[in-house]
């Protein structure tokens, strides 16, 4: 009797097989699997909040040149105040804010590019635009919420 609980204790000292290594090592994998770009994803889903914060805060500086003088012809986001990068305070810009074209006497389109040297180009939404009527882009039924608050 001695023997067998001596042999039970012995077998339950040995350790673990490779086979159940090899079982958690593919539970790890799968998990990181999943994590990984869902992280990613919500990263990118934050800094879009930004950029979108940051082109509002563009076309309000556009709305007091506008105030101050007019028109909306001379603009220049740097001289007037509004941001060009985002977000502002990191050295590797996530999005380039800019003028989409020249401003006329009565209007303006803005955009943000995502950059392409830092992985947010992979963001579903793509380039994000504003105008001084606040007409958004992409405003695809499929991507609303690029601007919606989901």
């Amino acid at each position: 009797m001695k023997q067998q609980f001596a042999k039970a204790a012995m077998r339950l000292q040995r350790g673990f097989t490779l086979m159940e290594l090899m079982v958690v090592v593919a539970i790890v994998g799968i998990l990181v699997g999943i994590a990984v770009p869902t992280y990613q994803d919500s990263v990118r889903k934050s800094r879009r909040g930004q950029a979108k914060a940051d082109l509002a805060e563009a076309a309000q500086a556009m709305e007091r040149y506008y105030t101050m003088q007019n028109t909306y012809v001379g603009a220049n986001l740097t001289s007037i105040g509004a941001p060009t990068k985002s977000p502002k305070d990191g050295d590797t810009a996530q999005y380039t804010i800019s003028l989409n074209g020249a401003p006329t006497a009565s209007a303006f389109s803005l955009q943000a590019v995502p950059s392409t040297t830092t992985g947010q180009s992979k963001d579903k939404c793509g380039t994000l635009g504003l105008t001084n009527t606040g007409v958004k882009t992409p405003n695809d039924a499929a991507l609303k919420e690029c601007w919606n608050l989901n």
